[in-house]
């Protein structure tokens, strides 16, 4: 006590009034502060400086510059939908701290002045003295320097519900709850310097770009680049040919629009959103459109133990009695918590034995009155109550570690008979305990006595927190999808070995405690990070430092909490995972809430994630080849000196119009059949294969349409040559659609559909006389139809002599 009276520059009188204000002055207030705000308006304006989002507005500007209203249109539509969801995130994402800041205890109760009084909580210091009892809540962090009997929780810090034993020179933590007992403590940290402001300063900052925004963003920028030196290099081109300037200029700006695949933000959004309704469904809720996919790329989930991978309920799985109906009846009596139609209320440990008590006993009516109690302690390792048996006779119950009760029993009872506890059966009951703590089971010993005389051992329970029934098959799951399973927890190093192992996560891998990793450095944990498979007695912020080691070795890392000493680590990671039963803290700073507690809820959602980043890569994959084939036949025909077989009002058709239903679709079909048995992506969307494919594609669709517009202009007019080339142009596009659909156990009937309904378009446009008139076409004859389809039909052979290739 007076290390720490010393050490804090303050007495057991508490602080004076001068004293007070100088500290205040000098530390400030005991508030956690909040980060300047961006206006609202400075907030969605900054949406717009965007990469994709600035070219989308340079294409709509284009595209009103050729008086194509709609088109712009749906373009600014498009861009408008993706700032407003963009700006509602990251609105919602600054509640994270106010939610901390909701948490901090209102008032104190302190001795200054060598008086006790209540005070408003932002008005404690360093060195004031803080008395907290049963039911209180702490302040702000303290250093104890008197304590009774005081038990404290600490779940939103630590993750674990226990009650937590607490003793002089112990720490209290701000926003703890007193379970039990008292105590005074001297303020050793106030405000932005606690154990939970440390964490607001955290979860306060900016999240990193999830894995789809950088992807989208480098498709973007690679696009826009192509875009602006093809458009220059066509535009002088044609000028030189002497083609008139403002027929240049519109072709050039025609060919900007579909360069561009204005599409794409429309069909993100459209695919995550559907992926958030399913995964919806599934007790996933997504809170960051863009987080959907994330998962579907996640490399490491770094998950809880209690509660996510087990029933976060005590249970007894194992006994051992020498007598069981007196093991059942101290069981009972000795033990303060309750069962309400079978919810336990209470200490978990208790209420376990009270539930199996409840299953497997009938022990009838307890006449037994209490007249006293000695609670668990540290020291004691072990809860007695004392009973009053008849007018005279009285009985003390008592539970608690085993070694330490065994060693003050001088008797077993043994069904009824009273035996001594000889050498021989004391050393069978250590084997028993050995036998139990080897499978990671807390072990609970029990005895009585009568009156004083000595006690009489009676039998062992062994409990344990149960893992679900689904987790073994969810961590197999993700080991056949290439997704490493760790385990963090703050539970003992030896219960979180054994359910790890059980449960299969603990395979030929490490398991390190958080005193351990204190002790390495970066370079030694950087070089054993992807070893360690279980973290225990892991502290909140070496959670944080977890997820950073190994998002810098590459991975992209899920982390789940409940807590708000998760909420540090969860804003760091790729994605973070709250639990449905965390706190909102937890919550406000993941991407995505289980609503059931289930990490087999987590790898339902990896598959859907999985499936929506496939579905992009279709959409991309499509689109691009559209583009590319559309830039390549427009560079061809002008180098080779041939009329431009698309007027702009094609092109833009064949971008929007043709593109539209077969791309939204793409963007819903079903899973691959691989789905889960193969390795995250963890690349570019647009790799060096895919980019191989889509040039092919592009060339193939290039070298058909000229070569069919240049035969065509030998034996027919420009307007019919134009119609064919755009018509077979479309034709490729919907034969490239068919290209890119899933190997899926689920039927692509929306893709066909959007197939029909965009040839059934162009069959308007090529026959429908009003609209001959808006695109410049003329019928065409069964001839051309029988050349159109098999030339079309090219792209199919194509992409599967690359697919054997690549």
């Amino acid at each position: 006590m007076e290390n720490t009276l010393k050490e804090y520059k303050t007495s057991l009188e508490g602080l004076n009034t001068l004293e007070i204000q100088k500290r205040q002055e000098k530390y400030g207030l005991n508030k956690l502060v909040e980060p300047k705000k961006q206006h609202p308006i400075v907030l969605f304006l900054s949406q717009f400086f965007d990469a994709l989002i600035a070219l989308l507005l340079i294409a709509a500007i284009a595209a009103f510059l050729i008086n194509d209203i709609i088109d712009a249109s749906v373009i600014l539509i498009a861009v408008l939908l993706n700032t407003i969801i963009g700006f509602v995130q990251e609105y919602k994402s600054q509640k994270a701290v106010e939610m901390l800041k909701n948490l901090v205890t209102k008032t104190a109760i302190v001795k200054r002045n060598n008086e006790i009084k209540e005070i408003n909580s932002c008005e404690l210091t360093i060195g004031d003295i803080v008395l907290v009892s049963e039911g209180d809540k702490v302040s702000a962090d303290l250093k104890i320097i008197e304590a009774n009997d005081l038990t404290a929780d600490e779940s939103y810090l630590t993750g674990e519900s226990d009650a937590i034993l607490k003793e002089i020179n112990d720490e209290l933590y701000m926003d703890s709850n007193i379970l039990s007992g008292n105590a005074i403590g001297v303020v050793k940290a106030i405000g932005m310097s606690t154990s939970i402001g440390q964490i607001a300063e955290i979860v306060s900052e900016k999240s990193d770009e999830t894995p789809l925004q950088k992807k989208v963003g480098h498709v973007g920028k690679v696009i826009s680049l192509i875009a602006i030196l093809v458009c220059i290099f066509v535009f002088i081109l044609e000028l030189f040919r002497g083609v008139p300037l403002v027929e240049t200029f519109m072709t050039a700006i025609s060919l900007a629009v579909a360069a561009i695949p204005e599409g794409l933000p429309a069909v993100l959004t459209l695919t995550l959103a559907l992926g958030m309704q399913k995964m919806a469904k599934s007790n996933a809720i997504v809170r960051k459109l863009l987080s959907v996919e994330t998962l579907g790329s996640c490399t490491i989930i770094c998950s809880d133990k209690t509660g996510t991978l087990t029933e976060n309920k005590m249970t007894v799985t194992d006994y051992y009695f020498l007598n069981k109906d007196k093991t059942m009846l101290i069981g009972n009596l000795c033990n303060n918590a309750n069962l309400n139609n079978g919810k336990i209320i209470g200490n978990p440990t208790d209420g376990a034995i009270l539930k199996f008590i409840d299953d497997n006993s009938d022990i009838g009516e307890i006449s037994y009155k209490r007249i006293d109690e000695t609670p668990l302690n540290s020291n004691r390792k072990m809860m007695s109550t004392t009973h009053r048996l008849d007018g005279e006779n009285i009985i003390t119950l008592v539970k608690g570690a085993p070694e330490i009760i065994i060693g003050e029993c001088k008797y077993i009872d043994n069904e009824g008979n009273i035996e001594i506890l000889s050498p021989k059966i004391n050393k069978m009951l250590c084997e028993k305990i050995s036998e139990m703590t080897n499978k990671a089971l807390r072990v609970i010993g029990f005895a009585y006595k009568i009156n004083n005389e000595d006690l009489i051992f009676t039998g062992l329970m062994g409990l344990i927190d149960p893992p679900k029934s689904n987790t073994i098959k969810a961590i197999e799951e993700c080991k056949n999808a290439g997704i490493q399973v760790k385990m963090i927890t703050g539970d003992h190093s030896k219960t979180a070995e054994a359910i790890a192992r059980d449960i299969g996560i603990l395979t030929d891998g490490k398991v390190i405690t958080g005193e351990k990793l204190d002790e390495l450095s970066d370079e030694e944990y950087l070089a054993i990070v992807d070893d360690i498979q279980v973290y225990a007695r892991v502290k909140p912020m070496q959670k944080m430092r977890i997820v950073e080691t190994l998002k810098n070795k590459g991975n992209i890392v899920s982390m789940t909490g409940d807590g708000v000493n998760d909420a540090p680590a969860l804003k760091k990671a790729s994605i973070g995972v709250a639990m449905g039963s965390g706190t909102d803290v937890a919550k406000e700073s993941a991407d995505m809430v289980i609503k059931d507690d289930d990490f087999g809820t987590i790898v339902k959602a990896i598959k859907e994630g999985r499936k929506i980043y496939d579905n992009i890569k279709r959409f991309i994959k499509f689109q691009v080849s559209t583009n590319v084939g559309a830039i390549i036949t427009i560079i061809g025909a002008s180098l080779l000196s041939l009329p431009l077989p698309f007027n702009p009002v094609q092109l833009l058709c064949i971008n929007i119009l043709m593109d539209g239903p077969p791309a939204q679709t793409l963007s819903m079909e079903g899973a691959e059949k691989d789905i889960m048995h193969r390795n995250p992506e963890n690349g570019d969307i647009l790799n060096k294969n895919t980019l191989t494919k889509i040039f092919i594609s592009g060339l193939v669709m290039a070298i058909g349409t000229i070569g069919i517009f240049a035969y065509k202009l030998t034996n027919s007019n420009i307007k019919t040559a134009m119609s064919v080339a755009f018509t077979l142009f479309v034709v490729y596009q919907l034969f490239n659609a068919y290209n890119c659909k899933a190997n899926s156990h689920k039927s692509s009937k929306y893709l066909y559909a959007g197939i029909i309904s965009s040839f059934i378009l162009q069959l308007l446009i090529i026959y429908l006389p009003q609209l001959q008139t808006v695109f410049r076409t003329a019928p065409i004859n069964i001839f051309d139809w029988v050349l159109i389809i098999l030339t079309g039909f090219t792209i199919i052979i194509s992409e599967k002599i690359v697919n054997k290739v690549i």
